[in-house]
């Protein structure tokens, strides 16, 4: 019974050893050398979103809801026919009082209502179009106009890839210039980076008078910069 006992025992001590070894954090024995690697990858936009913002008045809430609601629904019929119904999505509602004052006594002047969607537009070919359906329908603010690519993702990595290929030649260069050797890699951190390329648009923009637009709105989605950033530590011999 005791030699069972014994053998217990050791056996946990060697499994209670593995674990511990298992879960302690790498650590580097010496000198270490943190360097910072920057990489940029440049793809041309692909897809683009914009707000479009509806604006009513009306005596009552009411009325400047279902105005709004009228108008808004005509806008996205329109771009219905440019766009996927997915595509489209209500970004902001309100209705809200707009006071005046006389004599420092305040008073509800009308009832403003504003409603406001998000467009994606994924065939930047039709992206002027849009714009400008969006005003000739009925539109009274488009503007928040922001560029972007599909495969985003795909191009991130891209640029850690070569992020970590910048720590390491700067890595390299320092340890040369100590005269070092660099030694296994102790720790990468990735710095999370972001960039998009923006536009802002307003209704004076593109309209013309009579509300239609006096030709199609010229735009340049241009490129987008996809960073990425990281840091480097490794060890030197």
């Amino acid at each position: 019974m005791v030699r069972i006992l014994r053998a217990v025992f050791v056996v946990l001590l060697v499994v209670g050893g593995g674990v511990a070894a298992a879960q302690s954090p790498q650590a580097a024995d010496g000198p270490v050398i943190v360097a910072q690697g920057e990489a940029t990858v440049k793809q041309p936009a692909d897809v683009a979103w914009v707000q479009i913002a509806v604006m009513a008045r009306g005596a009552k809430p009411a009325d400047a809801r279902q105005q709004a609601a009228l108008v808004m629904t005509s806008v996205m019929t329109t771009l219905k026919q440019s766009v996927p119904a997915d595509a489209l999505k209500t970004s902001g509602f309100s209705v809200q009082p707009e006071m005046e004052y006389s004599n420092n006594v305040p008073r509800v002047r009308d009832y403003v209502a504003r409603n406001q969607i998000e467009a994606r537009v994924d065939d930047l070919e039709k992206l002027s179009g849009v714009l400008d359906a969006s005003v000739g329908s009925g539109a009274t603010s488009v503007a928040g106009l922001r560029f972007d690519v599909k495969a985003r993702s795909k191009w991130e990595r891209e640029a850690l890839r070569l992020a970590v290929e910048d720590a390491t030649e700067r890595a390299q260069a320092i340890a040369t210039g100590a005269n070092r050797t660099l030694g296994p890699v102790v720790r990468i951190q990735e710095q999370r980076v972001s960039g998009q390329s923006f536009m802002n648009f307003n209704t004076d923009a593109v309209r013309a008078v009579g509300g239609a637009p006096a030709q199609a709105t010229p735009v340049a989605p241009g490129e987008i910069e996809i960073r990425g950033q990281v840091v480097l530590t490794v060890s030197i011999k």
